[in-house]
């Protein structure tokens, strides 16, 4: 199943005559047996935007497995994101303060006593993409991945770790 073979239950979505509860509960999608977080950031959020399926339209949905995963403050740094949003994250790097604070408060407080992000960004392994490539790559979550960037480059409190759904073949 691809993104395109979605196309019914996204335009459902849009006329506004879905509410994630439903959305959730489409048998299609309840067939991919994703985690709700995921379900709701990749597909309901952005299931049927035309750069996000061109990035990932290619993907047969039921061969990715998702876990969250611990992943090293490191490894964040230079991970890519697709190519229509090649530069965003550097974008939201350059004030991750600003990116912080138009965010509900909890987000905030969250990044001052955690050093990460309140909600696991979706990230996926390269080689789903395209097999010769290897690591990581940023789905959802460009302005958490951007605001840790910046705020390693200012030397604000950042964790050494942080969480994130990790989609695997």
């Amino acid at each position: 199943m691809k993104l395109s073979d979605l196309s019914p239950v996204m335009a459902r979505r849009e006329d506004g005559g879905l509410s994630y509860d439903r959305f959730r509960a489409d048998p299609a999608l309840a067939s991919l047996d994703w985690p709700d977080d995921v379900l709701e950031q990749f597909l309901f959020d952005h299931g049927d935007n035309a750069a996000f399926v061109r990035a990932y339209g290619g993907i047969d949905l039921r061969d990715v497995r998702w876990r969250l995963e611990t992943i090293p403050a490191a490894d964040f740094v230079k991970m890519p994101t697709g190519a229509s949003d090649a530069r965003c994250i550097e974008i939201y790097a350059e004030n991750p303060v600003h990116w912080v604070n138009v965010r509900r408060p909890e987000v905030g407080r969250h990044w001052e006593e955690h050093g990460t992000w309140l909600r696991s960004p979706i990230l996926i392994a390269r080689r789903l993409l395209h097999p010769s490539d290897s690591g990581l790559q940023v789905v959802e979550g460009r302005t958490r991945v951007g605001v840790l960037r910046g705020r390693l480059r200012e030397g604000l409190h950042v964790a050494s770790h942080h969480q994130a759904w990790v989609g695997r073949a």
